[in-house]
């Protein structure tokens, strides 16, 4: 936990500063032109929050292999339009000279790199192993114990599941196995199974 927060806390203070400035910027150009109030602060949070939802949305692409339609999708556009309207009033908020539209730009673009930063690190993660694969994983483990006199309902009794999962994970096992056939009686003593 401790090593997680040095790793990714430095990346997560920067998005929340460059948020504030960012957010300060659009939501002071929202006030002046017509959106007073807790208006203007509801337009600089929808503005970041569509970008960090988009980030995501583009991760979660890439983790579930989602085919892409054109060139760009949607999460694509969202991001783009969040990154355009987040510059735009970080622009226009700016004193007009090249430092001032430099110095105004980089919350914005410190907390897209921030955000970049986060959701790569977080598609990065090894995944969990599935719980089926885990269960296939006990049974062969109990059937280096057991050898050829494992039973399905050793196997149902050990692994806390129905019989009918375990005469399922004792065929996989046993067709691993050389010789490693489950006889006729094992499925006929199977209760409620029909096969």
């Amino acid at each position: 936990m401790r090593r997680h927060l040095l790793d990714s806390g430095p990346v997560a203070v920067l998005a929340v500063i460059a948020a504030v400035g960012s957010f300060t910027h659009i939501s002071s150009l929202a006030a002046k032109h017509g959106q007073p109030g807790w208006q203007s602060w509801a337009v600089a949070v929808c503005i970041d929050l569509m970008c960090v939802m988009a980030t995501h949305e583009l991760q979660r692409d890439k983790r579930t292999g989602r085919p892409r339609r054109g060139l760009v999708s949607w999460p694509g556009l969202v991001l783009a339009g969040g990154i355009v309207l987040t510059l735009a009033a970080n622009l226009a908020e700016a004193e007009p000279t090249a430092w001032g539209w430099i110095t105004s730009a980089t919350p914005a673009i410190a907390f897209l790199v921030a955000v970049s930063m986060l959701e790569r690190r977080s598609s990065h993660q090894p995944e969990a192993p599935s719980p089926e694969d885990d269960l296939i994983s006990r049974a062969r483990y109990i059937a280096q114990d057991h050898g050829t006199s494992l039973t399905w309902e050793v196997l149902s009794e050990r692994l806390d599941v129905a019989p009918e999962i375990a005469f399922d994970l004792l065929t996989r096992v046993r067709r691993e196995t050389p010789h490693g056939q489950t006889s006729e009686e094992e499925t006929r003593s199977l209760p409620g199974l029909q096969r």
